[in-house]
């Protein structure tokens, strides 16, 4: 039997605009099984029955006053949830953090005025850890986040509310943001398809600052035609970004249906963070990757050290210093988790002198590597250092061992919001245990066609879409 939930994306936007499919019937086949599944797997902190129910009517409407369905905005109708991290204007907005509970939003973020723009229905927002800092997804103000394969264990973080609701058929695709991982360690947790795009190729403003760079906003998805197609909706500059991607070559949705040629791609299994022992079974993954990037034609290399654990140190003084940038009123202080606190601490102790030192270490160390990484069209690592882990992994331990397993758990990933490359997780292999261990690919500074193209590639190869976790048909 196949259920709405069972389209992706792009296939409910082609339904609407044949009029199969109303937004309506979507909508509300969605907020049914919101309410039915959510307890089981924490997607959302926050629902938006009433206003969804209202933007798909509107929709429905336009559908049937529309001569040419082809004028219709490219999700028009189509359910996408925001991450709580995001403002959504007269939408609650907690940030993951009980010091805002009871803060609404008081404006569009750009990025959810352009889902807007693109017809999109807003289902609700999608929990995340406080203020978006950990790799797991376990707050004060939703319950935890957990992968749809097992329900014991963690969805990942920080968009772990976003990864849970795509991956259980809570949502048809999800935005999510990523700092140091935060799109890619869900996906690989929840068996999706994440990209985290260049630096500046989608907006962080109006309110979200982006003076260091590392953070970006990007799709989670269940194909990767249904990630391009929402990455072309994101990527439009808006003014006062500090940052800019160089422009893409036509739309990334073109990309998904372009065969990528023969790719030059480097491998490497070493991680930045010393002391670090990979998974056998993300081992696994990674070696089936190569095995298959060779099959397709693909030249596989070793990829020379070029990101060493010298840089390990400088990320985690930007990550307490970025920890700061929330404002907390004095008296909410006390309402912070205990890591967040422990962040928060290490940032105030930050000197300028210290932040400049750090950015000047990621700089020279940047200037260094890009000449070696740049000869090749992408770089294969494991998206993790573990299989999905049980919830309170992290979250159960004193601030500093917390820290240090979620540095043990995503060595890899942060590496490209360091240097602002684009990185994808392709989803690829499952345990024995059924659980999904993704891979990453990271490319060249604005080249997401080239990640899209080849991951299109790797999907037609070894399809994942017919994978569906226990609660799928629930």
């Amino acid at each position: 039997m196949t259920h709405t939930h069972d389209l992706t994306a792009q296939a409910l936007a082609d339904a609407i605009r044949t009029r199969e499919l109303s937004p309506v019937e979507i909508t509300d086949h969605y907020l049914e099984r919101i309410e039915r599944v959510n307890p089981q797997v924490g997607a959302y902190t926050t629902v938006t029955a009433e206003l969804a129910r209202d933007q798909a009517a509107r929709a429905e409407k336009q559908v049937l006053e529309t001569a040419d369905p082809a004028d219709l905005p490219p999700f028009h109708g189509v359910p996408i949830p925001v991450k709580d991290l995001n403002m959504v204007n007269g939408i609650r907005a907690t940030l993951g953090s009980k010091v805002f509970d009871d803060l609404t939003g008081f404006a569009d973020d750009n990025v959810v005025v352009l889902l807007k723009q693109a017809g999109s229905v807003l289902l609700g927002k999608t929990s995340t850890p406080e203020f978006g800092l950990p790799c797991y997804t376990e707050s004060a103000v939703a319950p935890p986040a957990r992968t749809p394969w097992d329900l014991s264990r963690s969805a990942g973080g920080s968009s772990g509310g976003a990864a849970a609701a795509v991956a259980a058929g809570l949502a048809p695709i999800a935005q999510g943001s990523d700092g140091g991982g935060s799109i890619r360690i869900p996906s690989s947790a929840c068996g999706l398809f994440g990209i985290k795009p260049t630096r500046g190729r989608i907006s962080q403003g109006p309110i979200i600052p982006d003076l260091f760079g590392l953070s970006t906003n990007g799709p989670i998805a269940r194909t990767v035609r249904d990630a391009a197609a929402l990455l072309d909706v994101m990527a439009v500059p808006q003014p006062g970004d500090l940052y800019s991607a160089p422009p893409a070559e036509g739309t990334f949705l073109s990309y998904a249906g372009r065969p990528p040629g023969r790719l030059r791609i480097a491998r490497s299994l070493e991680p930045a963070v010393p002391g670090v022992e990979v998974h056998p079974d993300c081992v696994a993954a990674y070696e089936a990757a190569t095995e298959l990037l060779g099959e397709l034609g693909h030249e596989v290399v070793e990829l020379p050290r070029v990101m060493g654990p010298e840089l390990v140190p400088h990320f985690e003084l930007l990550w307490g210093v970025m920890a700061t940038l929330t404002p907390v009123p004095p008296e909410g202080e006390h309402l912070l988790q205990p890591l967040t606190r422990w962040l928060r601490e290490r940032g105030d102790a930050t000197t300028a002198p210290e932040l400049f030192r750090a950015h000047a270490g990621l700089q020279a160390a940047l200037r260094a590597a890009f000449p070696v990484m740049n000869e090749f069209d992408a770089i294969l690592h494991p998206t993790l250092a573990l299989p999905p882990v049980p919830v309170g992994y992290f979250h159960d331990q004193e601030p500093a061992e917390n820290f240090e397993r979620q540095k043990h758990f995503t060595p890899f990933c942060a590496a490209y919001n360091i240097s602002g490359q684009p990185a994808v997780n392709v989803p690829l292999h499952w345990n024995d245990a059924g659980l999904p261990i993704g891979i990453m690919l990271a490319g060249r500074l604005g080249g997401e066609g080239t990640l899209i193209s080849l991951a299109a590639q790797l999907e037609e190869a070894r399809p994942w879409l017919g994978r569906k976790p226990g609660v799928w048909d629930a």
